[in-house]
């Protein structure tokens, strides 16, 4: 959810000012900074250290995080500010969102909310999907995605590759009942409903002496004639989902007859709606994890943090742990259900934000930017240019909020932003030549000048 395609405009943003690709700013200063220190250091001495060195990784999940922090050259000397960015591209994942999907699934495996051989289910645009697919696996879970059918086509495909079922479904406003979003918490229940019916039904048939337990707790026929439901019967990949819903000439959005085929296998263990949203186990991944590690790799010596917001639990983490101060601008025109808009209508996939989430609702602000496409696809190009930087829309839309940034507070501060992931799933829209000719965003600029 972004602000409308456009060259020239963009809405601004906020709290609940969703539609818009504005950047969320916490600007800081060396007084707060250097008072605070102690507190800080004192208050969060207990978080785990993130600085250790390992010379073998425990497995994908013991990869995730401590990304480098690197100087982005080309805007630090056109600005007379340190402009430094998380390089979050780097993670196994390809992506911030590999931070987020691992501390939910983890959270979850640990509450007993999901378990082993469960379907984690969420409706997203793609990176914290892609995430999500690649920890479950990790995990020993199943992943099923609902995204817009708009969404750039080389996301599904990544999704489908590794394992997750994907549906397809109409965008539409979030009060709807069938978002995408709305769409993935209903198949979790149907999945946990279907796991609980047919455990009921082995314990009846238990009980009359039609099966007998297996060694891991299920059960078996007791003819032995063939293997249910111990055993896995058929492929998940064979019954990937690939377009889980039709939309009939009246506009009404019909099942599929094979929809549910991966939530209602006979091994699934029950489904688990991740809620990247709502759930704060999104801004524990930030506050416990990257706002330490840039405050570390900083040594304190930082003066903003600038991020475009899409769930808020990067931007409510780092700024949180960072405490700072609240300040949010806020349109009610763009107020949660008012937009009814296809919130793919921009180039700029996965920030902006139309509600206040429970995730956005803990971040600590001081202000605001917004942001157009051109100017993210001109940034692109930019960086491409002079720092060999390949990064996706967010990443770009990120760097247009570091430089609006260093032009608030003048040369001398360190800024510090985050490149979300890099341009390789935005091929199909982004960095496609004809997509962007065709809504008016050829890039041009020789330099920076497109931001005024």
């Amino acid at each position: 959810m972004s602000p409308a395609m456009s060259n020239n405009s963009g809405a601004v943003v906020a709290a609940a000012a969703a539609a818009t690709a504005a950047f969320t700013i916490v600007i800081l200063s060396h007084f707060i900074f250097s008072n605070r220190k102690n507190c800080r250091e004192k208050t969060h001495s207990s978080l785990p250290k993130f600085s250790r060195s390992k010379s073998v990784a425990d497995g994908v999940i013991g990869v995730i995080g401590n990304t480098p922090l690197i100087k982005i050259n080309s805007l630090s000397e056109a600005t007379g500010c340190e402009i430094l960015a998380k390089a979050e591209f780097l993670n196994p994942g390809g992506s911030v969102k590999d931070r987020v999907a691992e501390k939910i699934i983890q959270e979850a495996l640990q509450s007993g909310d999901l378990v082993k051989g469960g379907v984690v289910t969420e409706g997203s645009a793609g990176s914290t999907a892609i995430s999500l697919a690649m920890v479950a696996q990790a995990y020993g879970c199943k992943c099923h995605v609902v995204i817009p059918d708009d969404a750039a086509i080389e996301k599904a495909q990544i999704l489908e590759a590794l394992g997750a079922t994907v549906e397809r479904v109409r965008p539409v406003s979030i009060t709807h009942k069938d978002h995408f979003v709305n769409v993935a918490r209903r198949r979790a229940v149907e999945a946990t409903d279907y796991a609980k019916e047919r455990e009921a039904q082995e314990v009846r048939r238990a009980s009359k002496g039609e099966v007998k337990p297996c060694e891991n707790g299920e059960f078996k026929e007791i003819s032995d004639c063939y293997p249910y439901p111990c055993d896995s019967i058929g492929s998940a990949l064979d019954d990937a989902i690939r377009g889980g819903t039709q939309i009939n000439p009246n506009g009404q959005v019909k099942e599929s007859s094979y929809l549910r085929t991966e939530l209602s296998r006979d091994e699934c263990k029950g489904g688990f709606f991740a809620d990247q949203f709502e759930n704060l186990a999104n801004f524990r991944a930030h506050y416990e994890g990257t706002g330490p590690e840039i405050w570390e790799q900083t040594g304190g010596n930082l003066h903003a943090f600038v991020a475009a917001a899409g769930t808020g639990g990067t931007l409510a983490g780092i700024s949180h742990f960072l405490q700072v101060t609240r300040g949010v601008l806020y349109t009610r025109e763009e107020a949660e259900g008012k937009r009814l808009k296809n919130p793919f209508d921009t180039i700029t996939e996965g920030i902006g934000i139309n509600r206040l989430t429970k995730n956005f609702q803990m971040a600590r602000l001081d202000g605001a930017f917004r942001g157009t496409d051109i100017e993210a696809v001109e940034m692109s190009r930019f960086l491409m240019k002079n720092d060999g930087l390949f990064v996706g829309s967010s990443s770009a839309m990120n760097c247009v909020g570091a430089v609006r940034v260093a032009g608030l507070l003048g040369p001398g501060h360190t800024i510090v932003t985050i490149l979300c992931d890099s341009g390789m799933r935005h091929l199909s829209k982004f960095y496609n030549p004809q997509y962007l000719s065709a809504h008016s965003l050829t890039p041009c600029a020789s330099a920076l000048e497109f931001l005024g």
